[in-house]
């Protein structure tokens, strides 16, 4: 079948970025309430998770400077639950594809997997916290705060999370996604206040990005204001983060789906779609179909969320790894997003069953759109009855013409070209 032309779009909503992200570190640190907390000589543990936060090394690195310019001997402390199949190795190793190494921080960085029981929380369960970070005499955090993807509430993704989940390694992780969204929404705030209560978690510094994925802000968060900052943060980061541009799609093609780009693989803030049991679904986005076309290689196999997408292609599930797939998905109690699709030995076949079943039978009408992720969404490619309503948008900018896509010899699209910005277009540059 003939698929619909379509045309390039951009999105040109007008976006707070952090000019130098080192020295707005410095500036705050030397102005915080935190900084106060350091004595010099003392070990200080830097918690770094593993969520693609743009400039990140960047980030860590000038903490760490700022940690030493205050005389403390700062060391890297892995925060990220029971990722990178949650042995150390494998969480190393996501640490160091993001800058984060000894060898390029000059400091330890520490992956071992244990954790010690520090307390109980109110609802009678042990809360667990990584033993390095026990041991140092002091513990910051860099985290990104954002909505998660799971759930809503007063605290979502932030700091809280990563001293419960990502600090609490496996042990913490299971022991609050056992519980579902109610361990997640409701008992993770309450672990939080043991974990403020016993160990030497000092404050964190907060990154909110923009929907162009650049720094849109940073805050330092001292340990006494935690529970009443982060909330502020969370919905300041709500309205921050990067959306499509129309309510309703017929279908959405990804071009890559993966944990660098959410937590849930395709991000359901984006999309539209929880895939949560028992919890409802959100109002919009509305998208009848969505066809998934690749795993990135940066997911090491992890295919978390390929069951938010209704096709996908047969390389996308041979890429998926069984052993951090399982792990991370049988951790979370969150199945249902998980579940293989429909998949197809070509991208065109994957469009065109797409098309075939996206309830739009007339092929002039259809509202379809091409995004290379759920994280990048500046630059998307839509079908003609989209560009019609995106000129009446002033934030929505049409830079080309509609014509055929572009497939290679293998009926494979040619993401490269049609997103050169993208993280599978600098991927392929370099």
């Amino acid at each position: 079948m003939t698929l619909p032309h379509l045309a390039p779009l951009r999105q040109t909503v007008p976006q707070p970025v952090v000019a130098d992200v080192a020295a707005e570190v410095r500036r705050l640190w030397s102005n915080s309430r935190v900084a106060g907390r350091v004595r010099r000589g003392s070990r200080v543990a830097v918690g770094v998770g593993s969520r693609g936060i743009t400039n990140v090394a960047t980030l860590v690195r000038a903490t760490l400077d700022c940690l030493r310019d205050l005389g403390a001997q700062p060391f890297v402390v892995a925060a990220m639950g029971s990722h990178g199949g949650a042995t150390a190795s494998g969480q190393r190793e996501l640490l160091a594809e993001y800058g984060v190494s000894e060898q390029a921080l000059g400091v330890p960085v520490k992956t071992d997997m244990t954790a010690v029981r520090i307390g109980t929380n109110s609802w009678g369960e042990p809360v667990w916290w990584d033993k390095n970070a026990l041991e140092a005499d002091a513990v910051v955090t860099v985290s990104r705060v954002k909505p998660h993807t799971d759930f809503r509430g007063r605290f979502e993704s932030g700091i809280a999370k990563m001293l419960v989940i990502g600090l609490g390694k496996r042990d913490g992780a299971a022991q609050h996604h056992r519980w579902g969204v109610r361990g997640l929404r409701e008992m993770l705030p309450e672990t939080a206040r043991v974990i403020v209560e016993k160990t030497p978690f000092i404050g964190g510094l907060a990154v909110l990005e923009n929907a162009r994925e650049q720094t849109a802000r940073l805050q330092l968060v001292d340990r006494d204001e935690l529970f009443d900052v982060e909330p502020g943060l969370l919905e300041e980061a709500r309205g921050l983060m990067g959306r499509l541009p129309f309510e309703q799609l017929d279908l959405l093609v990804i071009g890559e789906i993966g944990k660098n780009y959410s937590g849930a693989g395709i991000d359901p803030n984006v999309v539209g779609r929880l895939l949560i049991e028992t919890q409802p679904e959100f109002e919009s986005p509305k998208i009848t179909r969505i066809c998934a076309l690749d795993l990135s290689p940066e997911s090491h196999g992890n295919g978390t969320g390929c069951g938010i997408a209704d096709l996908a292609t047969e390389r996308l599930l041979a890429a998926i790894d069984p052993v951090p797939f399982r792990m991370n998905n049988l951790t979370a109690c969150f199945l249902r997003r998980s579940q293989l699709p429909f998949a197809f030995p070509t991208d065109r076949a994957c469009l065109e069953v797409g098309i075939q079943t996206c309830w739009q039978p007339h092929k002039d009408n259809v509202r379809m759109a091409i995004i290379p992720n759920t994280l990048e969404l500046e630059e998307l490619w839509v079908s003609a009855a989209l560009v019609e309503e995106a000129k009446k948008n002033p934030h929505l900018q049409v830079t080309g013409d509609c014509h055929p896509l572009l497939f290679d010899d293998r009926e494979n699209l040619i993401q490269e070209k049609l997103f050169p910005h993208s993280v599978r277009g600098r991927r392929g540059r370099s």
